[in-house]
Order: C-alpha cells, then structure tokens, then sequence
C-alpha cells in the first residue's frame, strides 16, 4: 500500500520535502499540500498535482490523507496540527522544533501517551546524516576510549531580517542540541550561553551574532559550540569530538578537492538542504517504512522535550549576563524509554 503523504506549510524546506517525497522517496506519494500562501500550495499542485488544502488542519482530518508532514513557520504553529493528528491516530512527521516551548512539547508528549502509540517523529535529520553516524559509532565502540571535549560550530552563509538571537538557539543550535545529546546516550547537566562584544558587521537588529553555547554532560563531557549565522562563506557545520586516545571529526561531503595557484580548496555548501540532502532522504524514508511497519523509529517527542528544555536553560543563561544555568529535565517516561532511537 502507497503512504498518502500531506505537507502543511511548503516554504523552502516544506517545498523540498515535497520535491523529495514526490520523486525520491519510496512508498509514499504527495497526496495533499497547505500553506498560507496560496502561491507556494499552487506550485506544488502544478508540479506534483497534490490537493490542496486552505487549512492545515483540513489536510489532517481529511482520510484521504494517511500521515502528516508539519513544516509550517513560525514553529509554534507546529504544536496545533501535530496535536491534531494524535488525536486522530495519525502519524506526523514535524519538523524541529517540535514546537518553541517546553510547555508545548510537554502537551505534545502527554498526549501521545494518551493515545498508547508512538505517533510523532520529529525532524532531527542530522542523527542520519553518515558523518554523524560514524562519530556515533566511535563513541559505542569505545575504541579511542572515553569522549572528553567536543568542539562545533554552526554557520549560515546569511540570515534574513526576520532572523533573531532567539533563533540562533531555537532554530540552529538546537540541531546540535539533539544530535550530540544522541551521540553520547546521556543528559545535559548544565548551559551557558555567551555574547561576544564583538559583533560581524553583517548582522542586523535584533540578533547578536555570533553566539557562543556551552553544555556540559552529566557524565562531564564539556562541549562548545560556536553559532555564527551571517559568516558569508556558506553552511560550514562542524563537530570534532576529543576522546582519550585520539579524535574524529565531520568532513563536509563533496566530489572533488580544487589544487590551484599554491592552495587547497574544498567547497562548503551553499546551504542546508544541500548539506544534509542525504540525511534528509534517510529520515524520510525512515519515517515512510516506519508508518508502514506501523514502528516509528526516529526522534521522539520526548526527544524535542529534551531539546526545548535544553533551549529554555540556554536561554535563561543568556538574559542573566552568561551565568551558567542547570537543565533541569524531567524524569523520562517508559513509554519513551522502550520508544527511542538506537
């Protein structure tokens, strides 16, 4: 059976998801397509003829739509059509945030539980990407010994007006958040957030840039993370992880190494859907397969708990002038702990 697939909200990532559920993907078609502007739900019917929906939550109620896609903006918006498809017992893949408040998530979370049944993955696709999956196996196998420090850095080409020091955490550092609480398998115990004095003068209102994130496991790893979201040079993510007896590192994919004029070049992405197509098809293939083997198997809701709940200490820090701040996580439910992601 074809998984009828409807995507809520097709701005710039909704629009590559549905690119790639209509041309990639394997069991699934895009069966229906809701976005607020018109426009951009009208050129997703003219390519890909998925109905459309003036309301987001039509596409969800309607039974001609198996299982949801939420890339809607702003994020808090996810929170209503994810609700609304547990309460109909339907699968939803929503795009991370999960939604901008631990509050939000917590209902999201209840909710599912509720319900008896693994329903919601969340679109934390860097846990696919294979750069990421081979620092994870390092630190499973324990071969370089224990995981000590890890240095990362998250950098945008640019950002658009509308973009705020809010967002370089709840937007972009969390993609760090999620994936490096992943690779080590524990907790964070505390946050601090940092704000240079000096600024790059290619920012504008409303958002320092750059910013500095540090997380210290309960374990003790100590991590640091650099956000600088207008560098001007491109999508240049970085993660080196320092263990006892040695080091990896990501290495941005890419074909070929340029030799010219007595230097070395390796391009850097232009942008995130670039980076991380490959992760992407993954995690929607992942997602596709796990509705039909009625078995989810990504992020939990209680994954983007976790992440919010990181974000709100990050942010607390940051408004009380870099004062390191506790994570104070609740206790994780057994639904989540026989429901996680190995």
């Amino acid at each position: 059976m074809t998984l009828r697939l409807g995507i809520i909200g097709v701005g710039t990532m909704g629009s590559d998801h549905a690119r790639r559920i209509a041309e990639t993907i394997n069991g699934a078609t895009l069966a229906g397509v809701s976005d607020l502007i018109p426009e951009r739900a009208q050129a997703i019917h003219d390519k890909f003829g998925a109905k459309i929906y003036e309301d987001g939550l039509d596409l969800v109620r309607d039974p001609q739509i198996d299982a949801v896609v939420v890339a809607t903006a702003p994020h808090e918006t996810h929170e209503q059509f994810v609700l609304e498809a547990i309460k109909l017992g339907k699968y939803v893949l929503s795009e991370k945030p999960l939604t901008t408040s631990a509050a939000g998530c917590r209902k999201i979370v209840d909710a599912e539980i509720a319900a008896g049944k693994r329903l919601v993955q969340v679109g934390f696709m860097r846990r696919y990407d294979k750069g990421y999956q081979e620092i994870r196996k390092a630190i499973v196998s324990g071969e370089l010994g224990e995981p000590l420090l890890i240095h990362c850095a998250h950098r945008n080409m640019t950002t658009p007006p509308v973009y705020n020091s809010d967002m370089s955490i709840v937007e972009t550092a969390i993609h760090e958040v999620d994936v490096l609480h992943y690779l080590l398998g524990e907790n964070y115990e505390s946050a601090l957030t940092f704000l240079p004095k000096k600024q790059t003068r290619y920012t504008h209102e409303g958002l320092h840039d750059p910013q500095i994130v540090e997380l210290d496991t309960e374990s003790g790893v100590h991590i640091d993370l650099e956000v600088f979201v207008n560098n001007q040079m491109g999508y240049d993510i970085n993660c080196r992880v320092v263990f006892e007896k040695g080091e990896i590192a990501l290495h941005a994919p890419q074909n070929t190494i340029v030799k010219v004029a007595e230097s070395e070049r390796e391009r850097i992405p232009a942008e995130y859907t670039e980076r991380f197509r490959q992760a992407y098809d993954t995690e929607f293939q992942a997602f596709v397969d796990g509705v039909a083997n009625d078995a989810l198997t990504g992020p939990t809701a209680w994954d983007g708990l976790v992440a919010c709940v990181t974000c709100d200490a990050l942010f607390a820090s940051r408004d009380e002038g870099g004062v390191r701040k506790q994570v104070e996580l609740p206790e994780t439910p057994q639904f989540y702990i026989d429901n996680h992601m190995d």
